[in-house]
């Protein structure tokens, strides 16, 4: 896990500021998360702690939580224990991942006892555990048992014991020999994975960046290793050393090219080259408050949004077969000119033709050389009546051919609409955003109007960025909104934009009369293409006009406009650039 023990010594070099101040208040959002409000000189501090095995971590918050209206049992213990208590040390043995926070507490009798909170940042076995001052352990967030550990029991009454520990180096304090001597004794295997075994508290990120600098990108082996490669290990094991004793660190989160968060670490992350967009924060609280709060955001939202996804594949599915049959029944119309010839042929030789013929032999004189063609019939009809039945198959096609034409285009122009809900719910960025595509799906008839009354929470406002040059450049949030942003807000001398023939927001650049420079256009244009289903391309066409040549057909669904006077630009998708403009 990207939080090792060396990122958890920046975080606690962090919370030294927090030394000498009294809790507030104590409160436990979730089973496994506890918020404590810190009140020092500089002001009130939420201290965050989560044992949950896939976000564990202790960091300085500003991100609102909602509190449950009865706090849960441990958080009244805590509340019992720690009470008003000062905060007196922020403790780490070398570069375990565990933080020691020492509090001076008056307990029953009225003494003054120091009670410590054990935060075990270590994946699964992640825990937080109120200590008191003799040693034992009161209890704990979550409870070990013999039947779930036979090597650490974790239960109240017990004296409290530190977690097995290995053998290893810490990089803090080991010398360059030490740490070659140690390579050579480890199993020889990646450099990356042996590092993690010589060294205590480093993640894979951290040890992958130490091999990428070392080996210039190339993968090394930890046998092989020596020479100039091992002197650059040596040395950037060395810089990482200083730069976090130091406290210049560079605290850096990764994501991919969709936006999903994938690693942080407190070095510059060189290892991913172009295939990570990378981000750097002022603090490491800041940057594990960025990096988790937006990583489960995007979490929750597909969880609570996964219905909807359901919805629209399966109307997705349901209309493109739909289609498929009626586009089968068009092409099947188009032997309606046959019927009609062979109608025309039967009249023009009903006396040459007898009821109960199984077919008729005659000259299609409506061809050059009156080529002789043989026509099925009807036997329990007349001529007259097989004539009749061909000119009534004509007319069903022609009636088939005109309502069929209409229904497919009604078709497709759904099937657009749907995939523009669809693009707009992957990138829904909220609860409300998700609300918003719910009530528009009601309003179009694909959702049941449900029996509650709760009134709707207020949409966000357009998305809104700023240009290089100044200029304010909006960007709808769902297909109401597009409407709204481009027929109503918009002025006509504005200028709009719209990925060509790809589902997407429409981005509005508000010039307030002006004509804005050429690089406001394609920072507007690319921000389009990433607020698009083709931000994954490497080319995306996007059409550009003034608003005043934007117009929506009569009975248009919600986001679907026609425009005229348009020119096209063709821009490379770029997230970070449309982040950076974010306002």
């Amino acid at each position: 896990m990207a939080l090792d023990g060396a990122f958890l010594y920046a975080v606690k070099t962090e919370l030294q500021p927090l030394i000498g101040g009294r809790i507030e208040k104590i409160h436990q959002p979730s089973r496994e998360e506890i918020i404590i409000s810190i009140r020092t000189r500089e002001g009130s501090k939420k201290l965050f702690i989560s044992a949950n095995a896939g976000s564990a971590r202790v960091h300085i918050t500003t991100r609102p939580v909602d509190n449950p209206q009865t706090p849960p049992m441990f958080c009244m213990l805590l509340r019992k224990r720690l009470g008003s208590g000062k905060l007196i040390a922020v403790r780490q043995d070398g570069l375990e991942r565990i933080l020691f926070l020492d509090f001076e507490c008056v307990n029953e009798l009225g003494d003054v006892v120091t009670v410590t909170l054990a935060c075990e940042i270590m994946g699964r076995c992640s825990n937080l555990i109120i200590i008191d001052h003799e040693g034992r352990v009161v209890d704990s967030i979550k409870r070990v048992d013999e039947e779930m550990s036979r090597e650490r029991i974790v239960l109240p009454g017990m004296r409290y014991s530190m977690p097995p520990r290995d053998d290893r180096l810490n990089f803090l304090t080991a010398e360059p020999e030490d740490i070659t001597a140690r390579l050579r004794e480890v199993p020889p295997a990646e450099l990356s994975k042996a590092l993690i075994r010589v060294f205590e508290g480093i993640s894979p990120v951290l040890a992958r960046e130490w091999t990428f600098f070392a080996g210039r990108g190339a993968e090394l082996r930890s046998d092989t290793v020596a020479g100039d490669q091992l002197d650059r290990l040596l040395f950037d094991i060395k810089r990482t050393k200083e730069q976090l004793l130091s406290g210049e660190n560079c605290f850096t989160a990764a994501s991919d090219r969709d936006g999903m968060l994938k690693d942080f670490s407190f070095v510059r992350l060189n290892q991913y080259g172009t295939l990570m967009i990378t981000k750097e924060l002022p603090s490491a609280s800041e940057l594990l408050d960025y990096f988790y709060y937006e990583r489960d955001r995007a979490v929750r939202t597909k969880q609570r949004a996964n219905d909807l996804f359901k919805l629209l594949v399966n109307l997705t599915e349901r209309t493109s077969r739909r289609i498929s049959v009626q586009q089968q029944e068009l092409a099947a119309c188009a032997e309606k000119d046959t019927y009609k010839l062979w109608g025309d042929l039967i009249s023009a030789n009903i006396y040459r033709i007898q009821k109960g013929d199984a077919t008729a032999k005659v000259e299609n004189f409506y061809a050059e050389d009156c080529p002789t063609v043989e026509i099925e019939l009807d036997m329990r009809k007349t001529p007259a009546q097989n004539a009749q039945h061909y000119y009534s198959e004509y007319k069903k096609c022609v009636t088939a051919e005109e309502k069929l034409a209409g229904q497919i285009e009604k078709g497709e122009e759904e099937l657009q609409y749907l995939d523009s809900v669809f693009d707009a719910l992957t990138r829904a960025e909220s609860e409300n955003d998700i609300i918003q595509l719910r009530l528009e799906l009601r309003e179009q008839g694909y959702i049941r109007s449900g029996g509650g009354k709760a009134k709707p929470p207020k949409a966000l406002p357009p998305i809104e960025y700023k240009s290089s040059d100044g200029y304010t450049i909006l960007v709808g949030r769902n297909n109401h909104q597009n409407d709204q942003l481009t027929l109503k807000f918009a002025e006509k001398t504005d200028i709009w934009l719209h990925t060509q023939t790809i589902t997407g927001s429409h981005t509005i650049i508000v010039t307030d009369g002006e004509t804005p420079p050429d690089r406001t256009v394609e920072e507007a244009a690319t921000i389009a293409a990433v607020n698009s289903k083709g931000r994954n391309s490497t080319l995306v066409p996007v059409d550009y006009c003034l608003a005043r040549y934007v117009k929506k057909p009569s009975g248009a669904k919600p986001g679907k406009v026609i425009f005229t006077n348009y020119k096209t630009a063709f821009v490379k998708p770029d997230a970070e650039l449309e982040q950076s403009l974010r306002v």
